[in-house]
């Protein structure tokens, strides 16, 4: 370690900004995102914290706002908001995104080696960020910590309580895929921090890896700088900011607005349009009980409210439930329902107003995994009327502040209210309670060092699922590709192997050369015959492999694969559907099963006449996407549009950074010819196939006269490569 961590946290799903957030917006931005920012901020400020970045997905659209396209959010001189881009530009809900991770990780590798730096800790927020931070981890050899916030387990089955179907449930909300990456994240976190016990007990328990994950129950915490006690403002001394007075008093005349009696205790709802919310079920409870309507008002702020008609079905239902119901019960006068709020000023106001109107803060939610509104309010001076279920049940434990009810019990819930707002000698001993509670057991300090405490032991103990990017007495696949500034990439047969002793010099050459230039091999083999090769010859550790003629990517060993080329090179592919167009072509005989993978279809095929126009015919007129490779005299591939050996290596540049013209690729036949196209520097070897003569006089393309590895060796004296390296390193 240097001085202190380096954490990088992910939340990618919701529109996310240091200031003004738009919590309720939508589905995807509920208080996670308020959260993560706050907790970016807290670590960034302790002594033990070198750098904290916090990663979100950029957008640029018209219907949000410009700060969500600003690549760089400078917070303060240790804390920053870094957006990437992926899958464009426009906004989408986060189930639309899992197509977009690879593209996601790919931009955020290039973004770790423009810095030059890689991080410590990676911080998953969500599965999404979950998938994000497994395969960071595996690149750079860092622990991966996953906050979860909420699962879809849980969620699967509520949405089949409610009446919706699998193919529903999944359609909607990828929901099979979620779950199955969850499985994965529980698997091979290193540690999984959860705000209460019941997450671990009741979520968690629910997936069939539970049982491996190491848990660590940290509460969030809050800021007491913004929710303190509603009497400080109370006092002589108060020295309030000019923007919380301008929001006490924007608040105060939004709900004159609304209420024909405004000094009356207010009782307050804050939360997202989500019927498990349970939303109408405390406006059932509030209409249909006249003495509690003369006792106080009933406030609601269900989150952003934009025009309902083009709302999400789930915001839409609700928000119209509320009107019909405010209707229904004859609520004017006595009911608020905002359709704004600012969360930096506006919300700790609106806890202070219900404070100094001796109100009470209610939460019914059918289930809360914690309640951050709930602490929010307490730390106000609020008691709080909460559901009887996960976080609220903690929060109860350590504050003492109000009642916990059933929140299917609307009579429960009204006597709750009621002792609240006509007991004072209660009220006044919950509000006193919850202060001194939440600041003893919610503050973020207290939460970032208990944090702290078990990063540094996760950092001590190394990760869990270590070793899968790693290699004894190696760096981490991501520590040496985002400093390695020139690679070599070679054919196998009849280019690297071909003569064993000049096979051992250029091992020996690459060896020394190890900390200034790469090693990879670009090959129509697949991976397991390629692996064979690298045994038999005993070949140094290579970076980077291609295999079955650019259909494949690894790193090092064939259990460590480009899940981002992979995903690249899909799109368009369909490999049943060429597999039955070429089906009744009788000159193609099918390779064997060893042979085949899942984006490369091999046939042989003897070279005749016109037989490669009909095929091309064939595919482009049953309208299939591919690339047809055609080898040796007899050996045809055919792979996705995007694939190739010459497309996988300009890939490797793009994802690396690795200029094309400090790439070095070696080659001898065909399927070598796109390789040797663009910038990269070109070296044919003395036993090459003549096909490739076409290419003599080419730019940037050597022919060597000396055959196999000699040829290597050759070109890389040719293109001085070696020593351009090593004075780069020294400049």
């Amino acid at each position: 370690m240097k001085d202190g961590l380096y954490f990088q946290l992910f939340s990618i799903h919701g529109l996310l900004r240091y200031t003004g957030m738009e919590l309720g917006r939508d589905a995807d931005t509920g208080g996670q995102i308020k959260y993560v920012v706050e907790l970016a901020e807290a670590l960034s400020a302790h002594e033990k914290v070198r750098r904290v970045d916090l990663f979100t997905r950029l957008i640029a659209d018209k219907r949000v706002s410009d700060d969500y396209s600003r690549p760089v959010e400078e917070i303060t001189d240790k804390f920053r908001i870094i957006r990437i881009q992926c899958g464009g530009k426009r906004y989408m809900r986060k189930e639309l995104l899992w197509p977009h991770l690879d593209e996601y990780i790919d931009k955020t590798i290039k973004f770790i080696r423009r810095e030059g730096e890689s991080p410590d800790i990676v911080h998953g927020h969500y599965p999404d960020a979950g998938y994000v931070g497994i395969k960071l981890s595996d690149y750079f050899g860092t622990p991966f910590i996953f906050t979860g916030h909420s699962l879809g387990r849980p969620k699967k089955q509520k949405l089949l309580n409610d009446g919706m179907s699998p193919e529903e449930i999944d359609k909607k909300y990828c929901i099979e895929r979620r779950i199955a990456t969850e499985e994965e994240i529980i698997q091979r976190a290193d540690l999984i921090i959860t705000s209460t016990r019941q997450e671990i007990d009741k979520q968690y328990d629910m997936y069939e890896n539970s049982e491996k994950a190491e848990y660590a129950v940290i509460p969030p915490g809050i800021n007491l700088e913004k929710f303190y006690p509603y009497y400080h403002d109370l006092m002589p001394e108060s020295k309030k900011e000019e923007e919380a007075i301008q929001a006490h008093a924007s608040v105060q005349e939004e709900l004159n607005r609304f209420f024909m009696s405004p000094d009356k205790p207010l009782i307050l709802a804050l939360c997202r349009a989500d019927k498990r919310k349970n939303i109408s079920g405390l406006i059932a409870t509030y209409g249909s009980d006249k003495e509690l309507q003369a006792m106080a008002n009933l406030a609601i702020f269900a989150g952003l409210r934009r025009n309902i008609a083009e709302m999400e079905e789930n915001e839409k239902d609700v928000l119209t439930d509320m009107l019909l119901q405010m209707d229904r019960y004859d609520l004017y006068g006595k009911m608020a329902i905002p359709k704004r709020h600012d969360f930096t000023y506006e919300v700790p106001e609106l806890y202070r107003i219900t404070g100094e109107k001796k109100g009470v803060f209610v939460n019914v939610a059918l289930t809360e995994p914690f309640g951050l509104t709930l602490i929010e309010a307490s730390a106000c001076g609020l008691p709080i009327v909460a559901t009887n279920d996960g976080g609220p049940r903690d929060i109860m434990e350590n504050c003492r502040n109000g009642i916990l009810v059933d929140p299917t019990d609307r009579e429960a819930i009204r006597d709750a209210i009621k002792k609240m707002i006509t007991d004072a000698g209660w009220w006044k001993s919950c509000s006193t309670s919850g202060i001194k509670g939440v600041n003893e057991h919610y503050s973020w300090e207290a939460h970032v060092q208990k944090f702290l405490h078990r990063m540094e032991e996760t950092v001590k103990t190394g990760r869990k699922s270590g070793g899968k990017a790693e290699v004894p007495g190696e760096n981490p696949v991501g520590d040496r590709l985002t400093r390695l500034d020139y690679l070599l990439m070679t054919d196998i047969d009849n280019t690297l192997v071909g003569d064993e002793a000049a096979l051992k010099r250029l091992m020996e050459i690459l060896e020394a050369s190890r900390e200034n230039i790469g090693f990879g091999v670009a090959t129509g083999r697949t991976i397991s015959s390629t692996l064979q090769v690298f045994e038999k010859y005993d070949l140094i550790v290579p970076d980077v492999i291609i295999s079955s003629v650019g259909a494949e990517m690894y790193y090092r060993w064939e259990s460590f694969p480009d899940e981002g080329w992979q995903a690249h090179i899909s799109k368009w592919w369909d490999r049943d559907k060429i597999r039955e167009t070429l089906a009744p072509v009788g000159f193609l005989e099918y390779q064997e099963e060893e042979n085949q993978r899942p984006f490369k279809i091999s046939y042989y095929m003897q070279s005749e006449k016109d037989r490669l126009a009909y095929l091309h015919d064939l595919l482009t007129r049953n309208r299939c996407h591919y690339n047809l490779i055609y080898s040796d005299g007899k050996y045809l591939d055919i792979l996705p549009p995007r694939a190739s050996k010459g497309k996988a290596i300009r890939y490797l540049s793009y994802k690396w950074e690795i200029p094309l013209e400090h790439m070095m690729v070696c080659g001898d036949s065909g399927n070598d010819e796109e390789m040797f196209r663009g910038n990269t520097l070109g070296v044919v070897t003395g036993d090459h196939d003549p096909a490739l003569d076409k290419l003599k006089g080419k730019k940037r393309i050597y022919f060597s006269e000396k055959e196999y590895a000699d040829g290597i060796i050759d070109g890389l004296n040719h293109y001085k490569l070696i020593e351009r390296a090593k004075a780069e390193e020294v400049s």
